[in-house]
């Protein structure tokens, strides 16, 4: 997204977010069924709560940082105050939640970086299995991938027959080397066996550019970002990396239809630092999983081009710890290094 990378750099998608910004923000503050709402006289919150967002302001998942904030403020009745601290492929955001006191009053945004750096960064200054502690996975985004409207292919099978006749052929952009649209390239190579050839660039606005204007043929990157250029016919979209079909549009197939096994896509949740009660832990998850899956909130996520999720800890931390071990082969097998 910022895939996770660093996908929200984009101006594409970030227009389209911006625009609902206003919108999103009026989002009522109240009757959420299921909340687990904190009383005047529980013990915790007593004071803010810290929200990490580890990138710039203006992003997907500072719009979303936002949102969660207004809604945790007004079940805990304390305030929730966004922090922006951005670097090194979200590693500087995360660290800071790593370090802080395991109390329950430091939370912080993860994206997929989350689980790709681990396999990038040679010298990352927490454990991520260890220092962090899941919360709740928000939402999940779809990686698509694009064609120029000239090449004669429309489906993975075309591309993957097409790939194995003419080796080093096709080209594909991506927002740069890491992304989790690289990865996922590299991952249909490898469980295709094929040689797609990697094109970078730095940031998802220019690689749509070079795919446009016929430079490059193939682009692989967040779908909501480029799907306007897919409805305005200056690409086409193929197939989706995801697991599951995406709910706006559940006609596109999947990668996975053809390539068994293949899931690629980008995730936002919330984690804190490890230690925090497990009492405490769970009441948090709780309580941010009903936020998000209340109709309101969760309304405004598709508006965005996320799907709402709402998982229980113990969910987003399998996810997560899975998607080490899944990011952690394909760097290998594709001898990927970070720029």
């Amino acid at each position: 997204m910022e895939t996770p990378c660093r996908n929200e750099g984009h101006h594409a998608g970030r227009r389209r977010i911006l625009s609902l910004l206003g919108a999103s923000l009026a989002l009522p503050a109240t009757g959420l069924p299921g909340l687990a709402r904190a009383q005047p006289d529980a013990a915790w919150p007593t004071r803010p709560v810290k929200l990490i967002v580890p990138f710039a302001p203006g992003g997907p998942t500072d719009i979303i940082a936002r949102l969660m904030a207004e809604k945790m403020q007004a079940a805990w009745q304390q305030p929730v105050v966004v922090e922006y601290k951005p670097g090194g492929g979200t590693i500087t955001g995360i660290n800071i939640v790593a370090k802080s006191p395991p109390d329950g009053y430091t939370l912080g945004m993860a994206v997929s970086a989350l689980m790709i750096n681990p396999s990038l960064q040679p010298a990352i200054p927490y454990d991520t299995k260890k220092d962090i502690d899941a919360v709740s996975q928000v939402a999940l985004t779809h990686f698509g991938l694009f064609a120029h409207p000239s090449l004669e292919i429309n489906s993975i099978p075309e591309l993957i027959a097409y790939a194995k006749k003419h080796p080093g052929k096709l080209s594909y952009a991506t927002a740069g080397v890491g992304t989790g649209p690289h990865l996922a390239g590299e991952m249909l190579n490898d469980m295709a066996g094929i040689d797609l050839v990697h094109v970078p660039y730095k940031g998802s606005s220019p690689a749509q550019q070079d795919v446009v204007g016929g430079r490059v043929q193939l682009l692989f990157d967040v779908m909501f970002s480029a799907l306007p250029f897919a409805d305005e016919r200056k690409l086409k979209l193929i197939a989706l990396a995801s697991p599951t079909r995406a709910a706006i549009r559940p006609d596109v197939p999947l990668i996975g239809d053809t390539v068994k096994g293949f899931s690629a896509m980008s995730t936002i949740g919330i984690v804190e630092p490890a230690g925090v009660p497990a009492a405490l832990r769970q009441r948090i998850s709780a309580d941010i999983a009903a936020l998000v899956k209340a109709p309101e909130l969760s309304a405004r996520m598709m508006q965005l081009g996320m799907e709402p999720v709402g998982s229980t800890a113990e969910q987003y931390t399998t996810l997560i710890h899975s998607e080490i071990e899944k990011w952690r082969k394909v760097v290998a097998n594709a001898h990927i290094k970070p720029e």
